[in-house]
């Protein structure tokens, strides 16, 4: 009872792990009462039982197991942390539970099993239950069948993948337990009834009497689809549904599509390696001579290729044999064999066999002249497996190809393998590109002499009908007799599709009479007519004639009088104008008017009235193509007639609306040029060009009639050579580029010609055709436009090409791949002289793509680069038709990429865009190619691809879903340990989000192990921020748009501005450009929203008030919102409509309603009214303008993307009212302010205007009054890396004179980087950006002297040459500089006249602020003249003394007078290099010159500048103004002083010293903390990283820190958490814990962790907050130091004993930091702190008091010098210490010897007492 008692006191937890297993028990029961009993699945409770619930399923103990196991079904199904358990649970519950005798164990088990599927972990479940299977126990491997059995049938196959599943099912049914057997038998009809007859394949080997068995139980199963019957917590919608649905029902409902998916059994098969079992003499016994030695190869082939899925791997030597046997094999039997080889092969591999797909094609097409029905069935069953691994595109050129083959059973066979082909397609996969082609071929074989041909070609036509549906095939049979398109109709009735698809157009009536048979003549245009009428006879015509016609008409119409005839030719078009359309017979009215004289006719009258009705009976009746073959030519023997021309280009125009316009302008321009009238053909080129653009480009056959326009270039009449060049400018307009390439043969003289025609059309947009659609019925039309937009892609085909098959010999072959390199390049040089010589080819090239392959990993990196021009040559010869190529020659191209050398990269990049340029993306991302490129580990080819892929990947409006398979390759690209492909995969990241969506990028990081999912999980939330919008819609769409939109706009328009001015030119209203304004402002265009005027005086009295509302911590909260990305970062290239809608919702926030319709209106000119009205209140609400600053700038940053000078011109004048406004506010811009604005200010500075360049100019000189300068400098960098001659000029000109100006400071620590970069532009191309870098290098020469060439690194000759000389010319001589130190009274007058010199000033400043410019110029010039004339000057004479002191004097004069300090601001950093430069020189001279009076020179140098410095420091508003890199220096120069030995010499020296001291206790509380933590942080980096410092000077570093870590309460709420920690952080990674123990002190590390321990304890658990800078914070030391600290509350030992060093923090001469820890250490230390402090037993600290005391004195009395104030305090000091030291101090030596060794912990105790009285 005694045991019992302890552990009932027990809490539950620990009684769950007790040792008594009656306590287990009593723990689970009290879990599970307190499971059922939390109602909140994320309650902190269930995180205690997370490494329980594996105890709970394993217990030894039956009757706790039983227990336990209920207890863990409860947690499971209720905690959120259960998912985490999955996979040791279902281990225990497999190996524990499935043995156990008691089925209510197993039942609890199963059900266990199942929740984990339910909560989302079917995988992890399955993988358990499947290892079970193995278990050696029975009993567990039949458990484990049960629940996989209930899985299937619950969850069904959506959830339970069933491919893993069917794989072990052989192995169960060959069990020895009958038990599993028959659980099997179960299993596989469970299975069965979800996939059905997908099961059949993967058990065709199993008993044939089980298989048997299995038949007659899958006989039994319902034919209705099964249901999911339980559902994943995700699915809970799902599982209502199907409720209503069963409530709905009754019995059931027909859901069989959601509940029952296709499952392919290709998938639940196994691929098997087929390659490797091949015979080793296969390839030599397969070119044997012996037939038998042929078949026997054949038949191993054979045998291997029956398997259902083969693997992957390189089919192409194995491909290339069967191919030599199909082709050239004279054995028919060994044919047949090759054939079922092939398609055993294309069946096993599926679409991975479509790269060798291009090679066997017209190989087999060409053999089916075989007469045997056996090898006929091979072949045709082969092509037939080939056609399903690739597509009909690919295919297409080899089987037009074999079209016109002579013999008949090719042309059979051909059409009979499109026909089966068309029963795979559908109408997107069938466009009408490829139709038409097809439909052409075929309709020449429907007229072939031999019947089998014609019957095939009538069943593909008919088969394409059922395709894509009558209406689009129809157009092609418009010249085919009735007999013939009712065949082919009847055979599309009794096509059947491949898969049960619906062909196009039949939706709901399938059995609706035809519309063809009824549809009047007119509604349908004569391409898309029935069959065309046969040439009537003469005498026919004219019957038909005259019963339309007066009969007046007939008689006078031959008259030999011309008045008679004119008088007829008036009636007959009388006539025919009143004439009704559908009894008009055309062709027997234009045949009447070539009755005697006919078109010979003299009279210019009569001839025009006969054009006349020809134009007429055209537009009005049913004009057929014959009819206008009757007129045609005589019309075209008027056109260059000066009378009758123009009425015979309107009939022209009126035959091209009857007849289409591609018809007609091919007639015409044969017609035109059989004739040798140079005029009649000008003329009709220059009507063919008009008429292009009246009626589009639509269907123009430019084969046709290409030649006849060559010959026209080659005219000697140079009518006709104008006319010619004009067409093509038309034509430019539709084909773009491509259209050159037919004449790149031409004459240059005419080629120049030809060019400067079509620079003229670049950039026009085509004209909306005007004519050509009012006789298409809708339907029509729409086809029309189909076609019109698929006109550019079929551009290219229209060029000639070449067939080099021929050229590329078995040689040439064996020379590509010979051994000798050279060999191998004479090869590759022959091919690339054939693709010349061709220019444009056919995609048939032979066996070149596995030479060219195997030359790409060529070992000689010439040949590959040489390999890669090959192909890209072969891009642009062979255009879009290179797509059959890229499996088998494009994707080896991306392997390239991998190669080290980055030439070989860059021409792999450049030959793969070529590639793409011509297939498009699709065929690149299809497929697991990619991916398993992506897949390889090679930094190089990771970085490049992902580059390339980000790049591209925007530019597409829809991505194949083969994409995904990249994503985990993407993640493990995040995680590589290369930076760059880091990167690389980070910027490619929001380009496949863009297209997968978010969610299935989750889903997919989901299944990474945990380490990696975080970082990565992440990283995609960052990534959505800059996710960019996908592409617009093609501009068809909206020019359509605006088309159909032109009535309502002239609705809408206001009165005083008329419609036809805002539709006149769409692409450019306002001075706005169109898509510009669409996407940034509103999702249709402005020019269509309704503009309403407002009454005038309602408008006057809104617009009176306060412009901008003051909004409390509105600023702030934004700026949070932003780190939290709860809103976009203001970061794009160009502005997105999102960004536009966030702006505008910000700012209605805090700006006036009216102001904010001007703001964000359409019209340019409401922008600019919106602009002077901010300019006029900048003043009166400045308070209430700088609380909305940042979303003013960024409303300006949109303005610089408008192309409009005037809103430009005016926002830069706003901007430096602005800018000057706030500098005398005392203003200094936020970084969220400046990273939002000063990129996109920077991007202007290279506009080509030189008005505009100059204001930006201005602007970033103001900047520098309201933003430091060295945080501008980075912004300017960036500006140097733009592809903007101008841009880089102008940044590299700023930064010179920032240089100039401000000196070294500007590059903070990244001086030898930025120096470098600067230095690469002196190689520039362009002149002014070569000057502007040598001009920054030489002021910064001016800066450091002869050091600018270590910092700028290596440079070729001519550039360094080039520096020399630039600094030889330009660099500032001694004497030059010497001139204003000489003359200190006229100081001001050479700084004037220096200005110049260092900075242009802008003359366009605002004249409020000219004076108070001027002065601060002034100031800034004085101050670098004294820092030049102090580097310049050799010896230190009294001139320079007397500058140096009258220039300290000043400062210390204006530091004193707080009204005096503006001058100041924006040139702190400057002041302290100046004086940081000083203390160098002095320290120089010192070592140089060692007389005495010399001597005392420095010395009162040292104490005039030391004053300047206690002066500013004590000014704290403008110390907080310094930098960190600033800071470090001065504090580095301070410490150097203190430490250096020459200053401990004298009382003078040590007078200084302390006055160091002074400045430095002031630095540390007046300056900005977070600043002078992060310069400490990096000095001490430095300080532990370089050799050159010594310990003393490490250990006074460390004492600095200790200084600011006692000043932190006070400071702790003006620290930015985020730097600081980011600066802790990187100094841990740079230097580990384990690096430091290597060396004799760690105390640097000990302090770092002080000072982060110290923040913890005064921020408390909220500084966790703050670690949002430090990228991967779960791997940072930082976090695991915080939550350490988190854990114990009590300082850690490190803390306590570097505290015990703060108190000698400014103890004037350190000590070593390697001495010992013993109890001398300790009695030295409290010797020297009684002495600093001058402490008795309790009194207080004088030193403190001092540091209180100064502050005062310096404001209460500036006239006094702070020196003299500084050397009084410290006299006091001195006699209190000797005061002190004479009372308190005891003789050392007698107390010494006489007493006990003296105790550590005494001295511990004395310290710390110490401490005390100092707080």
């Amino acid at each position: 009872m005694g045991d019992d008692s302890e552990w009932m006191k027990l809490p539950t937890d620990q009684k769950c792990e007790h040792k008594v297993w009656k306590a287990r028990l009593s723990g689970y029961t009290e879990a599970l009462q307190q499971f059922q009993r939390i109602t909140d699945e994320k309650s902190p409770e269930w995180g205690k039982y997370q490494g329980l619930v594996k105890k709970f399923v394993t217990d030894s103990n039956a009757v706790a197991q039983l227990k336990g196991l209920e207890a863990a079904l409860a947690y499971i199904g209720s905690a959120h942390v259960a998912s985490r358990t999955v996979g040791e649970v279902v281990s225990g519950v497999v190996c524990k539970v499935f043995n156990q005798p008691k089925a209510r164990a197993k039942e609890l088990g199963s059900d266990i099993c199942l929740m984990y599927v339910e909560i989302e972990k079917a995988e992890a479940v399955q993988e358990e239950l499947l290892k079970g299977l193995d278990n050696k126990n029975p009993k567990i491997a039949l458990a484990c069948v049960e629940v996989l059995r209930r899985a299937v049938s619950e969850f069904g196959s959506k959830i339970i993948s069933l491919k893993p599943v069917v794989k072990v099912l052989p192995k169960l049914f060959e069990s020895r337990e009958k038990a599993i057997r028959d659980e099997a038998k179960m299993l596989a009809v469970e299975v069965y009834r979800w996939i059905r007859d997908a099961l059949r394949p993967p058990l065709q080997n199993i008993n044939s009497v089980l298989l048997k068995e299995l038949e007659e139980e899958w006989a039994k199963l319902p034919s209705s689809a099964p249901r999911q019957t339980r559902f994943l917590r995700s699915q809970q919608d799902l599982r209502v549904k199907f409720e209503q649905q069963q409530q709905n029902e009754g019995e059931g409902g027909e859901d069989s599509e959601e509940a029952a998916p296709a499952v392919d059994a290709y998938e639940l098969l196994e691929a098997v390696e087929i390659l490797s079992k091949l015979p080793k003499d296969f390839y030599e016994k397969i070119e044997a001579k012996k037939w038998q030695e042929r078949k026997e190869a054949l038949e191993a082939l054979e045998a291997l290729t029956k398997n259902l899925k083969l693997e992957s791997g390189e089919y192409g030597d194995v491909v290339k044999a069967l191919n030599k046997v199909i082709g050239k094999d004279t054995n028919v039997m060994l044919v047949t064999i090759a054939a079922k080889c092939v398609a055993g092969l294309a069946t096993g591999l599926r679409k991975k066999f479509g790269t060798y797909a291009g090679h066997l094609v017209p190989t087999i097409l060409e053999k089916f002249k075989e007469k045997k029905a056996q090898v006929v069935q091979a072949l045709q069953e082969a092509i037939d497996a080939v056609f399903l691994s690739t597509t009909l595109q690919n295919v297409s050129e080899d089987v037009l190809a074999v079209m016109d083959n002579k013999n008949p059973s090719v042309k059979q066979q051909a059409s009979l393998f499109l026909s089966r082909s068309f029963r795979h397609c559908t109408p997107t996969t069938l466009p009408k590109s490829l139709l038409k082609p097809f439909c052409v071929a075929l309709l020449k074989l429907v007229n072939d002499s031999a019947p089998e041909v014609r019957d095939a070609a009538f069943e593909a036509l008919g088969t394409a009908m059922k395709v894509v549906g009558e209406r689009a095939v129809n157009p092609f049979l418009a010249d085919l007799d009735k007999l013939k398109v009712d065949k082919i109709k009847e055979c599309s009735g009794k096509v059947e599709l491949a898969g049960g698809k619906k062909p196009a157009g039949q939706v709901k009536a399938p059995s609706k009479p035809e519309p063809p048979a009824e549809a009047p003549a007119k509604t349908s245009g004569p391409p898309k007519k029935t069959p065309a009428p046969a040439v009537a006879k003469p005498e026919v015509c004219e019957e038909k004639a005259a019963v339309v016609l007066p009969a007046s008409c007939m008689q006078m119409l031959d008259s030999a009088n011309w008045k008679e005839r004119l008088a007829a030719m008036e009636e007959f078009h009388k006539a025919v104008e009143q004439m009704d359309s559908k009894e008009m017979p055309c062709q027997a009215l234009v045949r009447m008017l070539a009755k005697k004289p006919g078109w010979k006719e003299t009279n210019f009258q009569v001839m025009q009235l006969k054009l006349q009705v020809v134009s007429a009976v055209a537009q009005r009746g049913s004009f057929s193509r014959t009819s206008a073959l009757a007129v045609l030519e005589a019309v075209l023997e008027k056109v260059g007639d000066v009378k009758c021309g123009v009425r015979a280009k309107e009939a022209l125009t009126g035959i091209a609306e009857a007849c289409s316009l591609p018809w007609t302008a091919e007639q015409v321009v044969s017609l035109a040029f059989a004739q040798k009238n140079p005029k009649n053909q000008a003329e009709a080129l220059s009507w063919l060009s008009n008429a292009i653009k009246e009626f589009g480009f639509a269907g123009i056959n430019v084969k046709a009639f290409i030649n006849n326009v060559k010959a026209a270039l080659a005219a000697t009449n140079p009518a006709v050579r104008t006319a010619a060049i004009s067409l093509l400018a038309a034509m430019y307009l539709y084909m773009g580029a491509p259209l050159r390439m037919f004449f790149e043969d031409e004459k240059a003289a005419l080629l120049s010609q030809i060019d400067a025609e079509f620079e003229k059309m670049k950039g026009q947009t085509p004209p909306a055709p005007i004519r050509g659609c009012s006789k298409a019925s809708g339907g029509e039309e729409a086809d029309a436009q189909e076609e019109e937009a698929e006109g550019g892609e079929d551009v290219v085909d229209l060029l000639p090409r070449t067939d080099i098959s021929d050229k590329i010999t078995s040689e040439m072959v064996s020379k590509i791949g010979d051994k000798n390199w050279k060999m191998r390049k004479e090869g590759l040089d022959e091919v690339a002289a054939a693709l010349s010589e061709a220019k444009f080819i056919k995609p048939s090239i032979g066996e070149l793509p596995v030479v060219l392959k195997a030359r790409l990993a060529d070992s000689n990196k010439i040949l590959v680069q040489q390999t890669l021009s090959i192909l890209q040559q072969m891009a642009t010869g062979m255009g879009p038709a290179i797509k059959q190529h890229v499996k088998g020659l494009g994707f080896p191209i991306l392997t390239v990429l991998a190669d080290s050398k980055n030439t070989v990269r860059a021409a792999a990049l450049a030959t793969l865009n070529a590639w793409v340029e011509q297939t498009g993306m699709k065929e690149w991302l299809d497929g697991e190619e990619l991916s398993e490129e992506l897949k390889k580990e090679n930094p190089f080819l990771r970085q490049e691809l992902l580059g390339w892929l980000a790049v591209k990947l925007p530019t597409l409006r829809s991505v194949p879903s083969d994409l995904l398979l990249c994503l985990p390759h993407l993640y493990s690209c995040l995680e590589d340990r290369n930076a760059d492909v880091r990167k690389k995969a980070q910027d490619a990241l929001p380009m496949f989000m863009m297209h997968l969506g978010c969610d299935k990028m989750n889903k997919a990081a989901a299944k990474l192990k945990p380490a990696s999912k975080d970082q990565v999980v992440g990283l995609l939330e960052k990534a959505r921020a800059s996710v960019p919008a996908k592409p617009a819609a093609p501009a068809k769409a909206a020019a359509a748009t605006s088309n159909a939109v032109k009535p309502a706009t002239a609705a809408t328009a206001l009165p005083g501005q008329p419609p036809l001015n805002m539709v006149q030119n769409p692409e450019v209203i306002g001075g706005f450009p169109f898509r510009h304004v669409c996407s940034c402002f509103d999702s249709s265009p402005f020019y269509l929203q309704a503009v309403v005027k407002k009454p005038p005086g309602k408008a006057e009295e809104d617009r009176s008030g306060p412009i901008f509302t003051l909004v409390p911590n509105g600023k702030e909260q934004r700026v949070k919102e932003e780190k939290s990305l709860k809103v976009l970062k203001w970061n794009f290239i160009t502005p997105r409509e999102e960004f536009v809608d966030q702006l505008k919702a910000q700012m209605a926030q805090c700006v006036a309603k009216w102001l904010m319709e001007d703001l964000f209106h359409s019209d340019f000119q409401r922008h600019i009214k919106a602009i002077s009205t901010m300019m006029e209140h900048i003043e009166a609400e400045a308070e209430a303008t700088v609380s909305c600053l940042d979303l003013i700038l960024k409303w300006f940053t949109l303005r610089f993307f408008d192309t409009n000078t005037s809103v430009l011109m005016k926002a830069l004048e706003y901007l430096k009212l602005l800018f000057v406004a706030l500098s005398n506010q005392d203003y200094h811009l936020t970084e969220h302010e400046a990273t939002s604005f000063i990129p996109y200010l920077i991007l202007k500075v290279g506009e080509p205007k030189d008005v505009v360049r100059k204001d930006v100019r201005s602007i970033i000189s103001l900047l520098r009054r309201v933003y430091p300068a060295s945080r501008v400098f980075p912004f300017l960098m960036d500006g140097t890396k733009s592809k903007n001659s101008k841009q880089r000029a102008e940044c590299l000109e700023e930064l010179g004179c920032l240089v100039g100006l401000c000196g070294m400071s500007v590059f903070q620590q990244t001086a030898t980087k930025a120096l470098r970069e600067i230095a690469v532009h002196i190689g520039d191309r362009d002149t002014a950006v070569r000057n502007a870098a040598l001009n920054t290098v030489v002021a910064a020469y001016n800066v450091c002297g002869e050091q600018v060439y270590k910092l700028i690194g290596q440079l070729s000759d001519k550039d360094m040459s080039m520096l020399e000389e630039r600094i030889k010319r330009s660099a500032k001589k001694p004497s030059a500089a010497a001139a204003p130190a000489s003359k200190p009274p006229e100081e001001k007058v050479a700084v004037s006249a220096n200005a110049s010199a260092l900075r242009k000033p802008s003359s366009d400043q605002a004249p409020s602020v000219k004076s108070r410019r001027l002065h601060t110029i002034k100031y800034d010039i004085t101050l670098e003249e004294c820092v030049l004339s102090s580097f310049s000057n050799r010896g230190l004479t009294l001139s320079v003394m007397l500058s140096v002191s009258l220039f300290c004097a000043q400062i210390v004069q204006i530091l004193h007078q707080e009204s005096q300090w503006k001058l100041m601001c924006g040139h702190v950093d400057e002041f302290i290099v100046a004086t940081l430069m000083q203390l160098r020189l002095l320290a120089s001279r010192r070592m140089v010159d060692e007389r005495t009076d010399r001597q005392q020179q420095v010395e009162k140098l040292y104490s005039s500048v030391i004053d300047s410095l206690n002066s500013l420091v004590l000014a704290g508003k403008l110390a907080q103004e310094t930098s960190p890199g600033v800071l470090k220096d001065l504090v580095h120069a301070l410490l150097t002083l203190i430490l250096d030995p020459r200053h401990q010499q004298s009382s003078g020296q040590s007078q200084l010293i302390r006055s160091v001291h002074v400045v430095l206790s002031a630095l540390f509380k007046t300056a900005d903390p977070t600043n002078t933590l992060s310069a400490l942080l990096m000095l001490l980096q430095e300080a532990y990283n370089s050799t050159a410092c010594s310990p003393e000077f490490s250990e006074m570093v460390m004492k600095c820190h200790w200084r600011m870590i006692k000043l932190l309460p006070e400071k702790v709420e003006a620290l930015y958490l985020d730097r600081i920690l980011l600066d802790i952080h990187n100094f841990m990674k740079l230097f580990p814990k384990e690096m430091l123990k290597q060396k004799p002190n760690d105390m640097a590390h000990r302090t770092v962790r002080t000072l982060l321990h110290t923040l913890y304890r005064l921020v408390g658990p909220k500084i966790m907050d703050h670690l949002s800078l430090i990228e991967n914070r779960s791997e940072s030391d930082v976090e695991a130091h915080l939550k350490r600290a988190m854990k114990h509350s009590v300082p850690p030992p490190s803390q306590m004993v570097c505290m015990e060093s703060v108190q000698s923090s400014v103890k004037p001469a350190a000590s070593s930091s390697r001495e010992s820890v013993n109890p001398a250490h300790y009695q030295e230390r409290l010797k020297a702190l009684r002495q600093l402090y001058g402490l008795g037993n309790n009194s207080k600290v004088p030193h403190c008091l001092l540091e209180k005391s100064t502050l005062p004195a310096v404001s209460a009395k500036p006239a006094v010098s702070s020196m003299d104030v500084l050397q009084s305090q410290l006299t006091k000091l001195r006699e209190s210490r000797e005061q002190q030291d004479t009372q308190n101090v005891c003789p050392r030596s007698p107390a010494r010897t006489a007493g006990p060794p003296p105790d550590l912990n005494d001295f511990k105790a004395r310290l710390e007492k110490i401490k005390a009285n100092l707080r």
